[in-house]
């Protein structure tokens, strides 16, 4: 038997239902008072701090709010309502609606850079930065592209060149000279002696070997380089040994697109403690918050990802359900049908060569299978002239459409105008030309998948992990099962508010509280 009370100036305990139990639960912002009753020593709880008759006070619960459910120096830093982020997703489908939307709700999205032609994300920031006030938190991804590091450097420098606020930086193995650039530039000393830089980084990681990169300071070699080149000043390269590369460390699960796989519950911890163990080997104190993402689909994950310590949480494939995600109806119609078994891992398109892996949506679509095909006969054979000519027809009837010489002209033609020594070394490398043509259906599929192109639905590349699944079954039973009304703020504020009302109620059960099952079962209304 469990108490629970409507609050009011004097109550009653006979009555043996939870609803009142429930009410505590459902107003987390309220102050709840843990009583035991005398008669029987059953222990509840009442919304406010009246007496309650024929019971004793054994604890007080204060008030609880999704504001302060991270580190509240995250909110105060980038200047954001909540510890919570709408994070990148490639090719701009974390677009400027996105990332704008989220702004004016006073919530931090950054913008998908990543497989963007450079001239696409100059245009994206001087919108943002045009529609947005001044001070408004948004910020530019730049992801790891290991066959052009000079479009690094170009992001890097555009968003330096234009004061974005917040730099996130993915998929990288190692520390590059445009993450150094981005962590250095403007490093200034307060007079409180407090070392600033004009925008935050962010990075993420999956590995405790590259999250000690980021959390270390930007390497020597690097720093000395920039200043070589005139783009960092002596005193820059000085302050930049003096903190760590980045502001806030994103440890990423089982994710969408690039992810090992990893459980969060063993990389979070393991990187926590690592952050310290790194600030104190390069006497540097440990400012860098942890941050947690991949598999967020639900209140319930964002809720362990704080009780695990995260001090905010990056959400990433449920967005792309979202009214401002800049994707195809027919590619978010795919994404609202799915489970949590629905996806696969699939040959990545930027580094393809080196076997890495993206996970992507397997229901109503072939590319992964296809994707991995592919990869088998960039593996087995030396050059396209190489692979049997049967097998090289069932190419160009099943994935290419049309013939391989006409799939390498284009192909050819993307790289003359835009990085032509990728097209030189084709030209004497068959094996680098066969890679590159392959990487044209990679490319392509997520294109198709993003523009909604009809008659190429089997070979859409849609990145997304089982939160999607997750996301798709918890939403069903509330007010974001209509799709009209899954705005990615209206997603943000209830996966917030949801877990908001999980940790009361983990709250109230460790103070011996008997919950109700439905305790632990929580809907989305519209917030604001």
């Amino acid at each position: 038997m469990t108490i629970g009370l409507q609050a009011s100036p004097r109550r009653d305990v006979s009555d043996p239902t939870a609803d009142g139990l429930l009410a505590v639960l459902r107003q987390p912002r309220s102050m709840a008072t843990i009583v035991r009753r005398l008669s029987d020593s059953v222990t509840g709880a009442v919304l406010g701090d009246a007496p309650v008759d024929g019971c004793e006070v054994v604890g007080t619960l204060s008030p609880l709010y999704p504001e302060w459910l991270g580190d509240r120096s995250f909110t105060t830093d980038h200047g954001v309502r909540f510890p919570y982020v709408a994070g990148e997703m490639a090719q701009g489908i974390a677009g400027v609606a996105m990332v704008e939307a989220m702004a004016r709700a006073d919530l931090l999205g950054i913008f998908g850079a990543a497989g963007l032609p450079i001239d696409a994300v100059r245009r994206a920031i001087e919108e943002l930065r045009h529609k947005l006030p001044e001070h408004a938190p948004w910020g530019v991804n730049i992801i790891h592209n290991p066959h052009s590091p000079v479009w690094e450097d170009e992001v890097a420098a555009l968003a330096i060149r234009h004061g974005v606020r917040c730099v996130s930086v993915s998929a990288f193995s190692k520390v590059t000279r445009a993450l150094a650039h981005c962590c250095a530039a403007g490093l200034q000393v307060r007079p409180d002696g407090r070392i600033v830089r004009p925008r935050m980084m962010m990075a993420k990681v999956s590995r405790p070997e590259v999250a000690e990169q980021f959390l270390a300071p930007a390497p020597p070699e690097l720093l000395h380089e920039l200043l070589t080149r005139g783009l960092l000043t002596a005193d820059e390269v000085a302050l930049a040994a003096r903190v760590p590369m980045v502001d806030d460390l994103t440890v990423e699960s089982d994710s969408g697109g690039h992810t090992d796989g990893r459980p969060l519950s063993t990389a979070l911890p393991q990187i926590l403690a690592l952050r310290d163990t790194v600030a104190h080997r390069h006497g540097i104190a440990p400012r860098t918050r942890i941050g947690a993402a991949g598999g967020l689909g639900t209140p319930h994950a964002v809720a362990a990802a704080f009780a695990m310590g995260a001090a905010y949480v990056v959400t990433g494939s449920v967005n792309q359900l979202s009214l401002e995600a800049d994707t195809s109806d027919r590619a978010r119609t795919m994404l609202q049908a799915a489970d949590t078994m629905d996806v696969a891992m699939a040959p990545s398109a930027d580094m393809f060569e080196m076997g890495s892996k993206v996970q992507v949506l397997s229901r109503g679509t072939m590319f992964a299978a296809r994707a991995s095909r592919l990869f088998q006969l960039y593996r087995d054979h030396e050059s396209l002239e190489d692979i049997p000519p049967a097998l090289i027809a069932r190419l160009e009837r099943e994935m290419f459409r049309q013939p391989v010489a006409q799939v390498w002209a284009q192909t050819e033609e993307f790289w003359r105008a835009r990085e032509p020594a990728q097209a030189d070394r084709a030209a004497v490398d068959g094996k680098h030309r066969m890679a590159l043509v392959f990487r044209w259906y990679l490319g392509m599929s997520s294109t198709w998948a993003t523009t909604g192109v009809a008659d190429r639905s089997v070979d859409y590349q849609i990145w997304c992990g089982p939160a999607v699944g997750a996301f798709n079954d918890w939403r069903k039973d509330g007010f974001l099962a209509d799709p009209a009304n899954l705005s990615v703020v209206q997603i943000a504020r209830n996966l917030m508010e949801g877990a908001t009302v999980l940790t009361r109620a983990q709250q109230l059960r460790s103070h011996g509280v008997d919950l109700p099952a439905q305790a632990f079962t929580v809907h989305a209304h519209e917030l604001l």
